[in-house]
């Protein structure tokens, strides 16, 4: 106790001297950080869950769009799950866009078995078009169903999906409904990575607002599970709209929004399953291709948004580093910095418990965030320099914006 009473008043003495300036700049750490955990608890209340709605009386029909490229490993699993759906009435639709591996010859087989499915090959890229967008496309006109729902191959659904997703859709009177699904983790390199996305969403988008406000900014869709109407998707000109966009499933939403359509997202994380990717690298090089385009290619934005992310995550640990040290005590003040460390991980505790993420990956968000920073920044080069591909194709190059 002795020596507690003594550090405690060291730090007040020393802290007396801190320049205002530099805990202003501290407190306004705090605040920021405040901010964030408002919205996460905003969220936990905001975000619903799959089957907390009641069933419709009717249920239209229902077109389940999959492209797959290369999706031979978990193509089986995905297609057996949609067709095995507890639902009245609905088609599942699937095009091979242009595999090297034996995609097509498991979907064919598949195909065999169940007069619901049936198998497209894809066309030939037309210039100007991204690959899936183009895949998408083409199983959106081939399609009989009232709602379409776009999924991917490496996803799973429970049998129950389909059913509750369409009554989530009803009963919000969506126009598009989206998710967040549940990501399966089973390497080290997909837990420091795939998390890290999921918790900015949870932690900067105000879901009362995103559900309430036109502002088109004000949306995240998934594109892992997307239900439209199919006059929703229509109206804002389908993936014809968004065709060279990297992020398209975003951009949909947005131009949903700016439609004046009602668009919603919920918890469907129960009843659907994803693995996202399969190693550190394929993570990275998926969250490379699509960041810099999260921010629809604005440089000064993508700039500062990153370095204040770096700055907030590192500098309030370095603090607690080098304080004990007796270095920058005339500069920073030690509370501020403990706060700071204690809001990352309340923020991270509850984003990784709400979206079923292993809490212990909490202690390890000074990694996620440095990680990610690292994959922005790669994002910016690729776009920039026109390396970007995807599946063995090239990302077209981006014209870059400075706002």
């Amino acid at each position: 106790m002795t020596l507690l009473w003594q550090y405690r008043r060291l730090a007040i003495l020393e802290e007396a001297t801190v320049t205002p300036s530099w805990l202003s700049h501290q407190l306004g750490i705090l605040v920021f950080l405040g901010v964030l955990l408002g919205i996460a608890v905003s969220n936990l209340l905001a975000l619903r869950r799959l089957g907390t709605y009641p069933l419709p009386s009717q249920f239209p029909r229902v077109s389940i769009l999959l492209p797959a490229r290369n999706e031979e490993t978990v193509i089986e699993e995905c297609v057996r799950s949609l067709l095995a759906q507890d639902y009245p009435d609905f088609e599942v639709l699937a095009l091979d866009d242009g595999s090297t591996d034996g995609t097509g010859d498991v979907l064919a087989a598949l195909a065999g078995g169940d007069d619901r499915l049936r198998v497209f090959a894809g066309l030939p890229l037309p210039e100007g078009w991204l690959g899936k967008h183009w895949a998408c496309q083409q199983l959106a006109q081939a399609a009989t169903g009232e709602l379409l729902l776009f999924t991917d191959a490496d996803t799973s659904h429970h049998p129950q999906a389909l059913r509750l997703g369409v009554a989530a859709l009803l009963a919000e009177r969506a126009d598009l409904l989206s998710g967040f699904l549940q990501q399966r983790l089973l390497t080290w390199g997909e837990r420091l990575t795939v998390p890290a996305v999921f918790w900015c969403f949870f932690s900067f988008l105000p879901l009362v607002l995103a559900h309430r406000l036109r502002a088109p900014a004000l949306s995240l869709t998934n594109g892992q599970w997307m239900l439209f109407r199919r006059s929703a998707y229509e109206a804002v000109g389908g993936h014809m709209a968004v065709r060279d966009h990297p992020v398209d499933d975003i951009v949909l939403g947005q131009r949903v929004k700016a439609k004046g359509l009602r668009w919603r997202i919920v918890d469907v994380g129960e009843y659907v399953s994803c693995r996202m990717y399969t190693g550190f690298r394929a993570a990275l090089d998926g969250f490379t291709k699509n960041l810099f385009a999260v921010f629809d290619f604005r440089l000064a934005e993508y700039l500062f948004v990153w370095a204040w992310m770096t700055l907030v995550t590192v500098e309030p640990l370095l603090v607690l580093m080098l304080w004990p040290l007796g270095v920058g005590r005339t500069v920073f003040a030690l509370w501020p910095a403990w706060l700071a460390v204690g809001e990352m991980l309340a923020l991270w505790a509850i984003a990784m418990a709400r979206l079923r993420f292993p809490l212990y990956l909490m202690l390890l968000y000074p990694a996620h965030i440095l990680i990610l920073v690292f994959t922005a920044l790669r994002s910016m080069l690729w776009t920039v320099t026109g390396w970007a591909t995807w599946k063995g194709r090239t990302i077209p190059r981006r014209r870059v914006k400075l706002v």
